[in-house]
Parts: structure tokens; sequence; C-alpha cells
């Protein structure tokens, strides 16, 4: 099941997909213990690192126990994209990925992103100077194309395979798509067929059936899951287990799920104090709870979450309210 990316043996063939705001220090450090062989940090900007950010730190950190970790970059410059990568390469980390595929206007406007999937020459240019000057392998994460008239992925994996890539991650959506219609598999295969360099296939994987569906359609590496996994970092460990045995692990119960949100504000407290590991929370709450029971109930009351006691309290109260000893605004 392992592959290697550049001299780095990646141990399975699942990967925690990038998402800002989310795969971040705590929400990483579950994934892994759920199965994530490949964990891909938030997206840092290269100049962030330039200018001495002082929000830019805490999103190069990556523990021990995280490894092996691709640390994502952004940036349209090629010089300051290869000097911020050089100056980080002494980090604990073990891949530098360059996102060519965030979709959001603010990142879109300023020419990085998936801006660049518009300038293949560019994107050669910025590859070739990034794998030039650091020794750890460089891999990129791009869509099919900017809009779904100029699906260009297969261009764009061939220029980034000859310019040094090490693997390239493709999401099968364009930047016209956002994250709405179907994820186009086919482009996956296309790439797969196009290039030597392991292929990682992003894109509507919220089920076993569906990881083990892309896998043999696309013949891809390697899968990337990403939304599919906020607030159920469990699905790492049911992929493993339905590709290995064929076997379905039935979703965590409610108190398998409150455990593991404790846990992880737990560790939000622990990285972040607790005003800010709180308030972040309650995005992670309202996904972890998604399906359950009587649980719109909870969620619409998740912003009052503003200490660690406070979420006890919620979490208590929707037990008590499913057994039927409570209602939600606090009378017996």
């Amino acid at each position: 099941m392992s592959f290697t990316i550049g001299n780095v043996r990646i141990p399975g063939k699942l990967a925690l997909g990038p998402m800002a705001g989310v795969t971040d220090l705590p929400f990483r450090l579950l994934c892994k213990e759920c199965g994530a062989d490949l964990i891909y940090t938030e997206m840092v900007s290269a100049k962030g690192i330039m200018y001495q950010n002082k929000n830019t730190e805490s999103l190069l950190v990556v523990e021990e126990e995280e490894r092996p970790v691709a640390l994502q970059l952004f940036g349209e410059d090629p010089v300051i994209m290869s000097e911020m990568a050089k100056r980080i390469e002494h980090r604990n980390f073990d891949i530098l990925d360059i996102n060519m595929g965030c979709p959001v206007p603010k990142v879109v406007n300023n020419g990085e992103g998936s801006a660049l999937l518009k300038n293949p020459k560019r994107i050669g240019e910025i590859v070739s100077a990034v794998s030039k000057a650091i020794n750890k392998p460089v891999t990129v994460k791009i869509r099919k194309g900017f809009t779904e008239d100029s699906i260009n992925a297969v261009e764009v994996a061939k220029v980034l395979e000859q310019s040094g890539a090490a693997a390239v991650a493709l999401h099968g959506r364009s930047r016209e798509q956002y994250y709405s219609g179907k994820a186009d598999w086919e482009i996956i295969r296309k790439v797969k067929e196009a290039v030597s360099i392991p292929v990682i296939g992003n894109g509507d994987i919220f089920t076993p059936q569906d990881a083990k569906r892309m896998l043999e359609e696309t013949g891809c590496d390697a899968i990337m899951l990403a939304r599919g996994v906020r607030g159920n970092p469990w699905l790492f460990g049911q992929v493993k287990e339905y590709l290995e045995t064929g076997n379905l692990i039935e979703k965590p119960s409610i108190d398998e799920v409150i455990t593991m949100v404790l846990r992880h504000a737990r560790l939000q407290i622990d990285h972040k104090g607790e005003f800010t590991g709180m308030h972040e929370m309650r995005k992670h709450v309202a996904w972890y709870t998604t399906g359950y029971p009587k649980s719109a109930k909870l969620r619409s009351r998740v912003s009052e979450i503003e200490t660690y006691d406070s979420l006890v309290s919620l979490l208590q109260e929707y037990k008590e309210y499913l057994a039927g000893t409570r209602d939600m605004h606090g009378a017996q």
C-alpha cells in the first residue's frame, strides 16, 4: 500500500488534504491517529514568511508524530517562493507542496492559487526554482483548469513533471466550480496516464465506497480526503478497513463523538489558548454532530461556546435531551 514521493516513503494511500481554517495542528493530530498516511498543513503565504507575519509562524509548526507532513506554500513569484522555501527547509516537515488550486478570490486576485492555472509557463518557473532551491521533494496541488472551457490539467501536470515536481495532487473541479457540481474523476485518470510521478486524486470522497471507486476508476497512487473528514476523522480508518477487508465500520456512536469533540477541544486549548480554541471549536462541533438525532438544536447553540466548561455543559445537556430527561433550554 505504500508509495514514495521523492525520497519520502508514504506508508499508505490516504492523505489529509489542506483546508484553510480546518487542518490546523490539533485536527491533523486527530486525523493521523485515525489513519491518515500523509498530512498536509493549511496553506502558508510565502510573502507572510518573508514579512515575518505573526500569524504565519503558528502555521509552520509541525509535530513529530504527524509525519510524514507536506507543508503547503502559496505565492506567484518564483524568486520569493524559492527563497522562502529555502528559509523554512530546516523545519520539521518532509515535503514542500505548492498550492495552485485555491479558488478563493483574495488569493486568485493576487495571481496565486488556481489563478496560476492560466499560466503554465509561470507554473514551470515556480516549480523549477523551488525544486532547485531545496533538497526536500516539491509537490503541487492543482485543479483540472481555471474554467470549464480551459481544462488543462494534463498539460499542467506534464509541465510540473518536467520542472522537477515529485508528485501532483489533482482536485477534479475547475476553479469556476469552487466546490459545486461533481468532481471529474476522468481527468484524474488522464493525468495519471500522462505522467510518471505519483498522482493523488481529490474530490467527492465522503464514504469508503467513494475511495475504492476513485482508486479503481482513476488508477491514482493515493487519494486525498478533505471536506469528507470535517467532523469525521474516523473516515480514514473506515476507508482503510474497507479497502483491506471489504468490511464497513459503523459510524461512531454519539458518545464516541462527544469524547472526540472534548479531546479536540483540549488540543485546541493546548495549542491556541481557551479563547481562540473554543471559538474555533464552534464550527467543528457543528460538523461533528451533523446527521445525529436531534442535533439541529445543539448546532443552533454552538455560538454560546466560550470556554471548555461551557462546551462540556452544552454536550451534557444534549445527551440528557437525547435521553428525554430535559429539553435543550435547560428545563428539567
